[in-house]
């Protein structure tokens, strides 16, 4: 997957938002076919901090009915990750969201 290029999509809920204050976790969602090393050097180029560790957990995609023809289909699973921080770094990018 080095040739695409994904995106880290914030996730700010009342849980994520209360992990990265006391934690030290931050939520991002990207494409499924991410996996946790690509995220770790991701999140380390774009916000300039030190991963530790990455948990991943896949949403998949909703069902979904093309109403012209009745077909069903199923849009692309997101991958949800919680990466923690080594101690001291902090992502202010996020918290202001």
């Amino acid at each position: 997957m080095e040739n695409n290029k994904f995106e880290l999509q914030p996730v700010m809920t009342e849980k994520s938002y209360a992990a990265a204050n006391a934690l030290n976790k931050y939520t991002f969602l990207v494409e499924g076919s991410a996996n946790k090393i690509e995220i770790a050097k991701k999140v380390e180029e774009d916000y300039k901090v030190k991963v530790e560790k990455v948990n991943t957990i896949v949403r998949p995609g909703k069902l979904r009915r093309e109403y012209k023809t009745n077909k069903m289909y199923r849009e692309e699973d997101k991958t949800k990750a919680m990466v923690t921080l080594k101690k001291g770094d902090k992502i202010d990018e996020f918290l202001n969201i």
